[in-house]
């Protein structure tokens, strides 16, 4: 893809299964309930859903408009960086704010992406196990 047509996708984790072949002969749920616990996920899959998607271009400033510096503007620079990040729950807040204290400044488009952004970190807030994965696609 040429720079206008790639993309950043926000996914959100839709569901958890176990591989059973190779996953531990325990109930289904308390093995994911377990490698959460412990942080590991031995057999255990994450089935991510595309929530989100915005042109790369129109992504760069939509972020543009978030304080310089700032942990928010930072956080989601990271794709850029490393071409995905995690948003989990200890970045809701802070990105909720930083986008909802921006918002006067920004396109319609953008406030659209907002809103959904933070519909998304409000999901992570009433279910902190759920995590949204950010991805570049440049081809």
């Amino acid at each position: 893809m040429t720079g206008s047509q790639a993309q950043v996708v926000f996914y959100s984790l839709s569901r958890k299964f176990v591989q059973e072949k190779k996953g531990p002969t325990q109930k289904s749920q308390e093995v994911i309930y377990y490698s959460l616990a412990i942080g590991h996920h031995l057999g255990v899959i994450d089935c991510l859903e595309a929530k989100l998607s915005c042109p790369l271009t129109g992504f760069h400033a939509w972020v543009a408009h978030l304080p310089v510096g700032s942990t928010a503007r930072r956080k989601l620079e990271g794709v850029d960086r490393f071409g995905e990040i995690c948003i989990d729950s200890s970045h809701t807040h802070l990105l909720a704010t930083a986008l909802s204290t921006a918002a006067p400044q920004m396109t319609v488009e953008q406030q659209d992406w907002s809103q959904q952004l933070i519909a998304l970190l409000q999901s992570i807030e009433n279910e902190p196990a759920i995590y949204l994965m950010v991805r570049r696609h440049d081809d």
